[in-house]
């Protein structure tokens, strides 16, 4: 009798809350193991950074006032570039890194929405070109490595440019300000000719990374470069792409410089 009554609570237990055997297991299981039944876990090279939109990324360009009373607006590209970040190499790395100053486009193409803002020095002729945009985080770390690794690459090397001749282009290492998740900065030095005349083009490429968004700049001319520029506009850029993807509003800029 015992072994009956045993038997017979074993088979009302087993027939609570389903209409065989086979699924009271199942549920069973789920309950021996809360995280059974959870989502998967997102990966840790996934980041949950909110995407930005294209009035955000407008939003978070620096000004000219951004970078002093000199800094206006700019009137098109110059002439130098042509003459002298037009170049063929041999080298993959170093045609990558030509190629990417013309284009500027040296981290990549955003998977997301873009903004470009050009700046012209009136005092020097220098040129600043600052970009901010959205993108995909693996393809954006791994321009980052490749940033870091092309002095080693690229310390020195010729290339020819438009008109045959030939280019000398250096390019060193130098440090930015300790400014969002990730950065970097070169400074490139090109030897050739412009408007017919040897001439020397200074230019830095800085870039820093705030989750999944990045901004980039180049800023120079024929004339050096003022590092402070570069710095002052990674820094200012840099809270300007925070405070944006915090869903603050950036300080307003004179309306002629909106866009």
């Amino acid at each position: 009798m015992a072994a009956a009554a045993l038997l017979t609570t074993a088979g009302c237990s087993a027939g609570d809350g389903a209409g065989s055997g086979a699924a009271p297991k199942a549920d069973a299981a789920v309950s021996a193991s809360p995280v059974a039944g959870q989502a998967p876990s997102p990966s840790p090279s996934v980041t949950v950074a909110p995407t930005l939109t294209e009035a955000q990324v407008k939003s978070a360009l620096i000004s000219g006032k951004d970078l002093g009373e000199d800094w206006k607006p700019t009137q098109g590209g110059a002439t130098w570039r042509d003459a002298l970040l037009k170049g063929r190499t041999d080298i993959p790395d170093c045609q990558r890194l030509l190629d990417g100053l013309y284009a500027e486009d040296l981290l990549g193409e955003p998977a997301g929405a873009r903004a470009v803002r050009g700046l012209d020095d009136t005092d020097d002729g220098a040129q600043v070109r600052y970009q901010v945009g959205a993108y995909d985080r693996a393809a954006l770390d791994a321009s980052l490595a490749w940033l870091k690794a092309v002095p080693g690459k690229c310390g020195q090397f010729t290339a020819a440019d438009v008109r045959g001749g030939e280019l000398t282009v250096q390019v060193t290492a130098t440090s930015l300000p300790g400014v969002g998740e990730a950065r970097e900065n070169l400074r490139v030095r090109v030897y050739g000719e412009s408007g017919d005349a040897p001439a020397v083009l200074t230019l830095d490429f800085a870039a820093v990374r705030v989750g999944d968004s990045a901004l980039s700049l180049t800023n120079g001319g024929l004339d050096g470069v003022d590092a402070n520029s570069t710095r002052q506009a990674a820094q200012l850029g840099t809270q300007r792409l925070q405070d944006v993807l915090a869903g603050k509003k950036p300080a307003a800029r004179p309306a002629n410089e909106e866009g």
